[in-house]
């Protein structure tokens, strides 16, 4: 009987182990779960949602990432708006890529809350981004710390791509 007990133990110490393994590994290469800290990224992600990041996914234009912040020991989650190679500026809160003008429907809700000649994006002059860098901006413009105010990104700084938003559970799926 002794026996059959420790294999047993053995048995789900062993299902415990590779339980264990795997969330590691899923944890460390593939995703990883994160909170939203602050309102830079409002209306399409609040303060205290919890998010998933994939760490496969390759960035793209206004994906939303999280990525270790360059000015604070935290990490911060932004939309990429410039990618290398890009020239990026905002007038009259247009934003133009490569002298392009860009819509931006992930703002419709904060700027049809303006006021008359008001903007939610001040003019900003154009900026080169250079291979290896990424140019981020929050959705909440106007309480962002984000390219405007840091810099550029490092592409290594980069965490991953938020893919998917699991609470609140009213919000459950795809962030915008």
């Amino acid at each position: 009987m002794g026996s059959r007990f420790i294999q047993e133990v053995l048995s789900w110490l062993k299902a415990i182990l590779i339980a264990l393994v795997i969330v590691f590994v899923v944890r460390e290469f593939i995703m990883t779960p994160s909170i939203v800290n602050g309102e830079s990224m409002m209306p399409n992600l609040q303060h205290g949602d919890r998010i998933i990041i994939s760490k496969v996914t390759s960035i793209e234009r206004f994906d939303e990432v999280a990525f270790h912040a360059p000015d604070a020991d935290e990490n911060y989650v932004k939309r990429v708006i410039g990618l290398a190679g890009d020239t990026v500026r905002m007038e009259d809160d247009v934003l133009y890529i490569n002298d392009k003008a860009y819509e931006e429907p992930y703002l419709d809700e904060f700027k049809q809350k303006l006021i008359g000649e008001q903007r939610l994006t001040n003019n900003f002059n154009s900026v080169v981004v250079p291979k290896g860098k990424l140019f981020v901006l929050g959705d909440n413009r106007r309480r962002s710390r984000d390219s405007r105010e840091f810099g550029l990104i490092s592409e290594e700084a980069v965490i991953g791509d938020v893919v998917f938003r699991i609470w609140p559970i009213d919000q459950f799926g795809i962030p915008k």
